[in-house]
């Protein structure tokens, strides 16, 4: 089946939609969960209040992320591998995936995995694109 990109970017968009403005990241070590409903994993290394338009709007069949990921302190010492996007409320699970750095392949890139207490950290990278071209 194939979508044209003006439905492949209505989905994108929806996406942003559902989750809400204010959406909030939270950077964890270990394996992600098995799903979303299921109860978090590893420890928080970080929870970010991400900006109220936190995603582009979605073109050519991709979406990327809006505006500055960052936090100036790191919550936890670890080794991010894993993510989850929440509503505002920060308990409504809605996306999860991979964490790496620039070059790992994951679904979310920072610019060091090895998070200390107390450290500055970015996401330098994050993008849904849409499948079904």
């Amino acid at each position: 089946m194939q979508f044209s990109v003006p439905v492949r970017n209505a989905r994108l968009d929806a996406i942003e939609t559902q989750i809400g403005a204010s959406a909030i990241l939270k950077i964890r070590t270990g394996a992600a969960p098995a799903s979303c409903a299921t109860a978090d994993s590893g420890t928080a290394l970080s929870i970010v209040n991400l900006p109220a338009d936190w995603m582009a709007n979605a073109a050519a069949g991709s979406k990327a992320m809006a505006g500055t990921w960052s936090q100036n302190a790191a919550a936890a010492a670890g080794t991010a591998a894993h993510f989850r996007i929440y509503a505002s409320d920060g308990t409504t699970c809605h996306m999860q995936g991979t964490v790496t750095q620039s070059g790992g392949g994951g679904d979310l890139t920072v610019d060091n995995t090895s998070f200390a207490v107390g450290q500055a950290f970015s996401v330098t990278a994050f993008t849904l694109t849409d499948g079904n071209a």
